[in-house]
C-alpha cells in the first residue's frame, strides 16, 4: 500500500464523504492494497469453494463508502474498521442467499468452539457463519459497544490495542469487555467452555 499521511488520508477521505467526486481518484490507490488485504482476511473464515473473490469484495466495499455521503471519518482505522464491516455484511448476504437455495444442514457446535476460543482461521460452514452472524445482532441489541468489540476483533482483526484506539477506549476496557462479550456468545451459542469440556 502507498503510505500517505495518516492525518493527509483521514482529510481526503472526509472531503469524498462531503461529495468531493474528484478526490476519489486520489483515494483509491492508497486504500487499495488495505482493503484486499481485509477482503483476504475476511475470506479466511469461509469455505474454499465460496464464490465471491476477494477482489470482488474489496471492490463492494470501495463502491459502497465512496458512495456514502456525510460521514465523519475520524481515522483512516475507522474508514478501514467500517469497510471491514460492509465487508462482513456483503458475506452474511451471500451465505444467505446461498442457504436459501441449499436449505440444507445445521450449525456445528464444534466450529463456534475453535473460533470462539482462539479467533482460529478454521472456515464456517454457511449456517454457523449465519448463526454467528445472528448472534452478533442479538448482541448488538444488549450491548452495542461489545458487539462492535466483536467485530473489530473477528472480522477486521485487530488487536486490543488497535480496537482501543478506533473505539477510543483504554486497552484494559477493551478486553474486559471482549471477554465478557466472548462469554455470552458462548451461551448464546451453545459453545461449552474449557473447563466443561472437559
Amino acid at each position: 500500500m502507498t503510505q500517505d499521511h495518516p492525518h493527509d488520508l483521514t482529510l481526503l477521505l472526509n472531503r469524498m464523504q462531503e461529495g468531493d467526486r474528484e478526490v476519489a481518484e486520489r483515494i483509491a490507490p492508497l486504500v487499495w492494497g488495505e482493503l484486499h488485504r481485509l477482503a483476504e482476511q475476511a475470506m479466511r473464515h469461509e469455505r474454499g469453494d465460496h464464490t465471491l473473490q476477494p477482489t470482488a469484495l474489496a471492490n463492494e466495499a470501495w463502491l459502497e463508502l465512496s458512495q456514502r455521503e456525510g460521514l465523519d471519518w475520524k481515522s483512516r482505522a475507522t474508514y478501514f474498521a467500517t469497510a471491514s464491516l460492509v465487508m462482513r455484511h456483503t458475506l452474511v448476504n451471500h451465505a444467505r442467499a446461498r442457504r436459501t437455495a441449499k436449505r440444507g444442514g445445521g450449525a456445528r457446535r464444534n466450529d463456534f468452539e475453535v473460533l470462539i476460543e482462539s479467533f482460529d482461521a478454521r472456515p464456517l460452514d454457511t449456517d454457523s457463519f449465519i448463526d454467528l452472524d445472528s448472534a452478533l445482532e442479538h448482541l448488538r441489541g444488549i450491548d452495542e459497544r461489545k458487539a462492535r468489540i466483536i467485530d473489530l476483533r473477528f472480522f477486521c482483526g485487530l488487536t486490543i490495542e488497535e480496537a482501543a484506539g478506533v473505539l477510543d477506549l483504554s486497552p484494559a476496557s477493551v478486553g474486559n469487555e471482549f471477554r465478557a462479550a466472548r462469554a455470552w456468545l458462548r451461551e448464546k451459542l451453545g459453545v461449552r467452555t474449557p473447563d466443561a469440556a472437559g
